[in-house]
């Protein structure tokens, strides 16, 4: 498809532009055209608030004023942090990071041609570092191979067979040790001295002194007249 004298894949470098030049995040284009009959190219990007939605926005209508790129309509909402710019040949999705994660938009175009966006730029593709890894190949290839050490400890035993029966016979010479009987502790008797009891003298017997009845003298007879 295409919108006057400028291709969808112009229109969709143009979006790609105007949209790196405010800041925009994680930028993600999909050629839909094969799998899709409303537009061709799908663009995902992301602003980090509403009022950078906005001006993301704004500027896509500030860069497509001087092209023949007509916007067919705008759809936005500051409740749902999304919102639609529909370019017809070109669909761009403007989410805040909360909306994207909540719609995944980009896992239902997961099947089409995805486009780097150096390479909608014009931009080198970034090449992993193949070289760094063929180094490393060469370095662990020259190491040499570490002996085993359960065959380096057999040899050394076969090199000095003396000492090995030298320790047999010493260890079949050792007499087995005899535990001494140990006598039982012999039972202390302990001899108690009883001392007599003591002898209680008897109690000294009191002699009570009885003194001797007072004599009454008997009345004396009246003598008769």
């Amino acid at each position: 498809m295409t919108s006057g004298k400028i291709s969808s894949y112009e229109l969709a470098q143009l979006v790609c532009h105007a949209l790196v030049e405010k800041k925009a995040d994680d930028i993600r284009i999909m050629n839909v055209g094969s799998r899709s009959s409303i537009t061709d190219y799908m663009i995902i990007a992301s602003g980090n608030s509403d009022p950078h939605l906005r001006a993301l926005r704004v500027e896509l209508h500030r860069v497509l004023a001087d092209t023949s790129a007509r916007v067919i309509g705008v759809d936005t909402s500051s409740e749902s942090g999304w919102t639609v710019v529909d370019l017809f040949d070109v669909m761009v999705h403007l989410f805040n990071p909360e909306a994207r994660g909540r719609y995944k938009l980009e896992t239902l175009w997961k099947d089409s041609e995805q486009i780097s966006l150096n390479k909608m730029l014009g931009l080198p593709e970034k090449k992993a570092p193949a070289k760094v890894e063929k180094k490393v190949a060469v370095v662990v290839e020259n190491k040499p191979a570490p002996k085993p050490v359960k065959k380096a400890a057999k040899v050394a035993v076969k090199k000095s067979p003396v000492k090995v029966k030298v320790k047999v016979k010493a260890k079949a010479a050792l007499k087995p040790k005899i535990k001494a009987k140990v006598k039982p502790k012999a039972k202390a008797k302990v001899k108690t001295k009883v001392k007599p009891a003591a002898k209680v003298k008897p109690k000294a017997k009191v002699k009570a002194k009885v003194k001797p009845a007072v004599k009454v003298k008997p009345a004396s007879k009246k003598k008769k007249r």
